[in-house]
């Protein structure tokens, strides 16, 4: 019970964290949203990836990667609940914004990759955590058939996997959350 209390109030003050940096990108006149080299980066809603953590019982799960993992936040909350959570993020300003808020927390089960993640291997994880940005058929689909060991949780209602076994599906706030294997 305590460290449920514990995890509950990092959670909100990483949450609040991330809230502030959204804040000074709006000051700024940009949206906590944009095009990186590969794809687009959107925020995570953090109480909605908390609640989805929750609901699959991430804690059971030793090795999580957050595939495209933007700013970090998905990655700092998974670090609430696995013994390591990694993210890749190809884009270097939310590569280093990921970074600076782990140091800032002081979270020592995180490591951010900055590459691409057709350049990481997935087979060493047993969950992934994917908000896709394009079609899983421009060749990560190959990759999660040919590499991935675990289970696959797909967050949002568009681009899902064609050949990947859909395990469960439900929503949280009106997004889909789907869990897929091979």
């Amino acid at each position: 019970m305590i460290k449920t209390k514990m995890n509950s109030h990092l959670f909100q003050q990483i949450n609040q964290e991330y809230d502030n940096f959204y804040r000074e990108l709006l000051k700024k006149g940009k949206l906590p949203m944009r095009s990186t080299s590969k794809g687009f980066w959107n925020a995570a809603i953090a109480d909605e990836i908390y609640e989805i953590f929750k609901i699959i019982k991430l804690n059971q799960f030793k090795n999580f990667l957050d595939i495209g993992s933007g700013d970090g936040k998905v990655v700092m909350i998974a670090s609430l609940f696995c013994q390591n959570a990694e993210g890749i993020e190809i884009d270097n300003f939310l590569h280093n914004k990921a970074v600076e808020m782990q140091q800032k927390f002081g979270i020592k089960n995180i490591i951010f990759h900055n590459k691409d993640f057709f350049e990481h291997d997935f087979s060493k994880y047993d969950v992934l955590f994917l908000a896709p940005d394009t079609p899983l058929e421009r060749g990560l689909e190959n990759k999660l058939l040919n590499e991935m060991k675990g289970k696959l949780v797909h967050y949002r209602h568009h681009f899902h996997p064609r050949f990947l076994k859909k395990e469960n599906s439900f929503l949280v706030n009106g997004n889909l959350v789907s869990l897929y294997s091979n």
